[in-house]
């Protein structure tokens, strides 16, 4: 994958089928081109009367196929050519019909045909009215298919067809489109690795009102996620405080203090192949936070503060004892306003890292809560490397690559 978006250059079979919310496939066809995806579209005969043809072949520049015994050269039969081809099979909607027809194993029409000649994986988005995706057939439909390898993108509940309320909504382009990535994901370069991720800030409680926090936004963390799962690890995400929503696809776990941190990080490592701590942990807490909301008085307020646990050093301590894997790769980050590759080399030594990722925060377009960040990476070994301002997606990409490249290193020297 080398950072890639898993769905550049990805074939995609994108089969739509007669719900009233295929039109929503319109926009999921668009999403998967404009990642790069070459998208082909099977529609099903009740389909093409909801959306006509021409609205996918505009947006995708490829035909749109129907015709089970269509030609697509004069020595490729149509569904068998698609099947080959296709590095995954998308149907969305998928209707409690078709989930029939698939988990029968039936070939009545070019989709049906398709799924049974393809050895790509299959990614269904039902979508239908409540009563018909709660009744027992369709959900052993699902259960079969599940059994097989089908992944379901769980269906929404909201306003339906019918005007009731419900669940059975096809689900948002977006989260479709965010399993796929996850599926194609399998054949990263991460395929296999297990990582931690730490992002946003902690917490510390003064009074059940009041706390100690930064102004970390969860931004950095949360692509360093994202692209370790888009490259195919299984990543579980440790998130205090943050700003922005969280990337799909992962295992979320709460940590609002420094403590809950601590405690959450020495847990997760325990079988994990890299640890990248991205959050900004306070450095102090509270000495004792009040059990009630402390009032203004005339005067001043002092507020004993006392160090907050240090991970990196217990995660340093658990490597020494032999209580995580001896091939773990930690990763932190030096967040500073002045002599930040002084105060990064000083944390790369004395936290016993792998790989430390420095930034100015006080520099343009680096500092909390932006887009972009503009690093240096500084390993173990003394190699030292300045990348220019980039997206934050891009920097995590190339956190990770350093990462596999230290893996390697280590895998060559024994």
């Amino acid at each position: 994958m080398d950072g890639r978006d898993p769905l550049a250059g990805a074939r995609v079979v994108l089969g739509v089928t007669g719900s009233i919310a295929a039109y929503k496939a319109v926009m999921l066809a668009s999403a998967l081109h404009q990642a790069g995806a070459v998208v082909d579209v099977i529609l099903t005969r009740e389909a093409s009367k909801l959306v006509r043809p021409l609205a996918f072949q505009a947006i995708t520049h490829r035909p749109v196929h129907q015709d089970l015994f269509h030609l697509l050269a004069e020595t490729e039969i149509g569904h068998v050519t698609l099947g080959h081809q296709a590095d995954v099979v998308v149907i969305a909607p998928a209707t409690a019909h078709t989930l029939a027809r698939l988990a029968l194993g039936l070939a009545d029409d070019l989709l049906a045909t398709t799924v049974l000649a393809t050895r790509a994986p299959l990614v269904l988005a039902p979508a239908m009215e409540s009563n018909m995706l709660l009744h027992p057939t369709t959900q052993g439909h699902l259960r079969t298919l599940r059994d097989r390898g089908a992944v379901i993108v769980e269906p929404e509940e909201g306003y339906l067809a019918s005007g009731a309320r419900g669940v059975g909504r096809l689900a948002d382009p977006a989260v479709i489109l965010d399993t796929v990535r996850m599926v194609l994901a399998r054949r990263g370069d991460l395929a296999g690795w297990r990582v931690v991720v730490t992002a946003g800030g902690t917490q510390e409680p003064i009074d059940p009102v009041r706390v100690l926090t930064n102004r970390s936004s969860g931004k950095m963390g949360f692509a360093i996620a994202q692209a370790a799962r888009d490259r195919g690890a299984r990543v579980t995400l440790i998130v205090g405080a943050a700003s922005v929503p969280p990337p799909r696809g992962v295992e979320l776990v709460a940590a609002p203090t420094a403590r809950a941190m601590h405690a959450a990080v020495l847990h997760a490592v325990a079988d994990a192949d890299a640890l990248v701590m991205a959050a900004a942990v306070a450095d102090y807490e509270a000495a004792a936070p009040a059990a009630q909301k402390l009032k203004k008085g005339d005067g001043s307020l002092i507020l004993e503060l006392v160090p907050t646990p240090d991970i990196l050093a217990a995660v340093a301590a658990q490597r020494a004892a032999g209580a995580v894997p001896e091939h773990l790769l930690v990763v932190g980050f030096a967040a500073e306003s002045c002599d930040v590759l002084a105060h990064a080399r000083d944390k790369l030594r004395r936290k016993r890292l792998d790989l430390i990722v420095a930034n100015d925060i006080s520099a343009a377009g680096s500092g909390f809560g932006t887009d972009t960040n503009q690093v240096w990476f500084l390993d173990r070994r003394g190699a030292e490397e300045a990348l220019p301002l980039l997206p934050k997606l891009a920097v995590a990409h190339a956190l990770w690559d350093r990462v596999r490249a230290l893996r390697q290193q280590e895998v060559r020297a024994g």
